[in-house]
């Protein structure tokens, strides 16, 4: 269950800190004190003194303002003094790296000042903020703007010893300027073709990063480099522009709590080395004068922690230049905890037992619905697992989950024939491997066929045996029609229920839908006779997204189970507790295994933000950990407490006395 290695082409490998700050300064030109009371002793000591061991701060921000003598760019006309050098020189002082910042598509000076660098849409308007509205407007990389940047990159990366560069909003729309048709057509592309303008898009942002990649690395080697807003499924294509990861991931600020966990387990497999961004605002990015709770800091922080990832914290300082104390002494008491827990998270891999393979999109950063149920079924019932799409090594998982929707390519069905004859496992849904002429793509490696879908809007799933268990004995609803099985050589474990009839205004009873009206032997979820592929004709996993019905949950995990009898984890800890696996390998010591025990409960106290006031405290948590081999010790984490354990049949059975928020226990193998 090794992880894959990053693809180190262009711009090789970093180690990060566990503890940064990402320090935004989007500063308006008609603030007039920018800088006033900034000191850099008290700047740099404010940082160290809250166990913080590394900083991006800025050298351009989204107004298109430069903070240090600049001959390119346009200084911030209040600024006095060189800010950027003064930062990252008293940082240096203190042992604090110091990537920077600079800001890509977003510069609204060179907007105002070059309008034949703008993006344009389809409908030939300006993209970004209209006439008369506040907001970002947006540059197209395919004009003279691209070379404005790189020679702003070069300028800083070359006169300041700054330790990485935060390239942010590297996004280009399919842009429709002048510039873009006409290349468009030199290459041989129809403008009109919307998957043309999205395919040039693309090539246009790839040579801007392999652009200003190249005059990083050509003054500064040992920086690290990211390039911030691509982050989606598919962004493993692009893995060798990066050193590392970083997912912005701000939970109250349109995010959500979902983000993280599926995007870290998908990084995870493409990356050595990634972050989990949030922010110190109790909504979103400049949210001036919140603070979030020490508890969701916490939570968040130790979350990347539990999946294999380090910290960094969003904040934006004040146009004076000076540090929020109250901030900083928040930030400190979460950022210590972490420290004390390095030693066992430095180099530390996830490992996983089942991956969702999802569908690859890289116009889209979107969470879709159908993955967002996996993740959450499977997050509740503590699967270990990671998220690939079709470029990811399907060889390293037990089994694989494709939930709902997955186009195939005969690339992909190459793989997951491959996958399948060396004895993989499947669970499939709905029209996963269904093409767009509706035809089922694995119907000869199965057992059943698919044609096209019922034409009830809602049907009723009737339970065999197989999967019975913690599922009530009744007809259960699902609110969407399902794909017609024809069970050739496969076992049925589920058949459908029909209704009376669709809902419409001509007929409906009751307030909802109709129930059922009679038993069918139309299969609902059948198992393949080498019973390697499960496949639910239904969309349970969107559907367990949008309303959460525990039955679909139970009979996912009861289909695992028959594809996947020896789990990695089994434990009686709440299904809202996060519990994780990681391990450590090294020469110089034994191998580690890492359980991560995480106790917060998110709470929807806003219309649409979770508050996470306090953490929760779980009291003798049992653990069966199927290691293979007697650990030598057990132990907590970071206290060094010896738990005792039994060891039978390769699984380590022990009770955790106590889980407050957050605990790591040590399996030294």
């Amino acid at each position: 269950m090794r992880l894959p290695k990053p693809k180190t082409e262009v711009v090789g490998m970093v180690s990060l800190p566990f503890r940064q700050i990402h320090l935004d300064f989007h500063t308006s030109p008609l603030i007039p004190d920018v800088a006033a009371d900034f000191n850099p002793e008290e700047f740099a000591r404010t940082l160290k003194d809250a166990f913080v061991n590394s900083v991006t701060v800025f050298a351009k921000c989204h107004h298109g303002m430069s903070y240090y003598d600049t001959k390119v760019g346009i200084k911030h006309p209040a600024l006095k003094r060189d800010l950027l050098g003064e930062m990252v020189e008293a940082c240096h002082r203190y042992g604090i790296r110091v990537p920077v910042y600079i800001s890509v598509v977003w510069d609204n000076w060179a907007a105002e000042h070059h309008p034949e660098w703008r993006q344009v849409n389809r409908e030939g308007k300006f993209v970004g903020a209209e006439p008369f509205q506040a907001g970002w407007k947006w540059l197209c990389l395919n004009t003279g703007y691209a070379d404005y940047v790189a020679a702003q990159t070069e300028e800083v990366v070359r006169n300041y010893e700054v330790d990485g560069v935060f390239f942010d909003i590297v996004m280009q729309w399919e842009c429709y300027c002048e510039k873009c048709k006409r290349d468009m057509l030199k290459q041989g592309l129809n403008p009109e073709n919307p998957e043309h303008a999205r395919q040039f898009a693309r090539q246009v942002c790839e040579r801007f990063m392999s652009h200003v990649n190249e005059i990083v690395k050509r003054h500064r080697p040992q920086a690290s480099i990211y390039h911030n807003s691509r982050l989606r499924v598919g962004v493993s294509r692009e893995a060798h522009f990066y050193t590392h990861q970083e997912i912005e991931s701000l939970p109250t600020g349109g995010w959500g709590y979902l983000h993280f966990p599926f995007f870290a387990r998908y990084v995870r497999t493409i990356w050595r080395e990634f972050l989990g961004m949030t922010a110190r605002f109790h909504r979103s990015w400049a949210d001036f004068g919140t603070l979030k709770t020490e508890a969701a800091l916490a939570y968040e922080c130790f979350h990347a922690l539990a999946l294999g990832g380090k910290c960094s914290i969003g904040d934006q300082l004040h146009p004076r230049g000076k540090l929020d104390r109250a901030v900083y002494e928040r930030i400190g008491k979460v950022y210590r905890r972490v420290a004390e827990l390095e030693e066992w998270c430095e180099g530390a891999e996830g490992v996983a037992e089942v991956a969702i393979l999802t569908n690859a999109d890289l116009e889209d950063g979107r969470l879709a619905e159908s993955d967002e149920g996996a993740t959450r079924m499977l997050m509740e019932t503590h699967w270990q697992f990671d998220v690939i799409d079709r470029f990811g090594d399907f060889n390293r998982y037990r089994a694989l989950i494709v939930p709902d929707r997955f186009s195939p390519d005969q690339q992909t069905l190459r793989k997951l024939k491959t996958y399948l004859q060396r004895g993989g496992k499947l669970l499939l849904s709905h029209r996963a491997f269904v093409d767009a002429q509706g035809n089922f793509a694995l119907a000869d490696v199965t057992g059943f066929n698919l044609h096209g879908e019922s034409s009830w809007d809602c049907e009723y799933l009737l339970v065999g045996k197989a999967l019975a268990e913690g599922v009530p004995d009744m007809s259960h609803v699902v609110n969407a029609s399902s794909m017609i099985v024809e069970a050739k050589n496969a076992k049925v474990l589920a058949t459908i229920g029909e209704p009376y009839f669709n809902r419409t205004w001509q007929h409906f009873t009751s307030h909802r839908h109709s129930p059922m009206a009679k038993a069918t032997r139309r299969p609902a979820i059948v198992q393949s006779a080498n019973g390697q592929i499960v496949y639910f004709a239904h969309p349970l996993f969107r559907l367990y997204a949008q309303h959460g019905y525990l039955v679909y949950r139970q009979l996912v995990v009861n289909a695992l189970r028959r594809l996947v009898p020896e789990r990695l984890i089994e434990t009686d800890a709440p299904s809202f507790a996060h519990v994780t696996l990681t391990k450590q390998n090294s020469r110089n010591r034994r191998a580690r295994w890492m359980v991560h025990l995480l106790a917060y409960a998110p709470i929807r106290r806003t219309r649409t933000i979770d508050i996470v006031e306090e953490p929760i405290v779980l009291r003798r948590v049992t653990l069966q950990v199927r290691t293979g081999k007697k650990p030598q010790q057990v132990y907590l984490a970071p206290q060094r407490t010896d738990l005792p354990i039994d060891f039978a049949d390769g699984i380590v059975h022990l009770v955790v006395p106590e889980v407050s928020g957050y605990q790591v226990i040590v399996m030294e193998l």
